[in-house]
């Protein structure tokens, strides 16, 4: 319950638009329905409080796949931030790293890193993430693991700058260093 209290608090700090999430699994054995998803539940749970998940779906370990669904959520759904769970370790079809890079127009590689680098903290097994992050249009996309436990911890070390990152993609960079108003103003 304390983790719920510090995300409502994280948002609370310099934002009151609620963001909206998109949730993208990635797993051969969900899509099929062999197994249930954890992650992306526990996904929209935990971000709940500042926002609400407009779409959650599930695709294979495709790559095609994978990035018809990211640009869907991106450009049709135009969700402010899309997770994305599961494909990001060595097994041969983890390939959602090389979707989302192939779909990105920008990269955002200080999330992912950053989230290494506080989940080395915990466990060495996290140097062998190839997770990714990047921008398309006015959407981030954050490529997170395929376990509860890790996805949990990962937006523990992501969530509190989300609230500026979705303002500055929105256009408002009045809080970056300057007083710069919105784009085009």
């Amino acid at each position: 319950m304390i983790y719920y209290i510090s995300v409502k608090k994280i948002f609370q700090v310099g934002s009151d638009k609620k963001v909206n999430f998109a949730v993208l699994c990635v797993s051969d054995r969900c899509s099929k329905g062999l197994c249930e998803d954890k992650s992306g539940p526990l996904i929209s749970e935990l971000v709940a409080c500042c926002g609400s998940t407009k779409e959650y779906l599930i695709v294979p370990d495709e790559k095609s796949e994978i990035e018809k669904a990211l640009i869907y959520l991106c450009d049709e759904i135009k969700a402010d931030v899309v997770f994305t769970t599961g494909g990001t370790g060595f097994a041969p079809r983890d390939v959602t790293p090389e979707a989302t890079k192939a779909v990105i127009e920008r990269e955002a590689p200080g999330i992912a890193e950053g989230i290494r680098q506080k989940s080395m903290e915990i466990t060495p097994k996290a140097m062998l993430s190839r997770a990714a992050s990047g921008i398309r249009k006015g959407s981030l996309i954050i490529n997170l693991p395929g376990s509860p436990k890790a996805v949990k911890e990962s937006l523990q070390f992501v969530l509190p700058v989300l609230p500026h990152a979705v303002e500055v993609l929105s256009g408002n960079t009045l809080n970056c260093g300057g007083s710069y108003g919105k784009v085009g103003d």
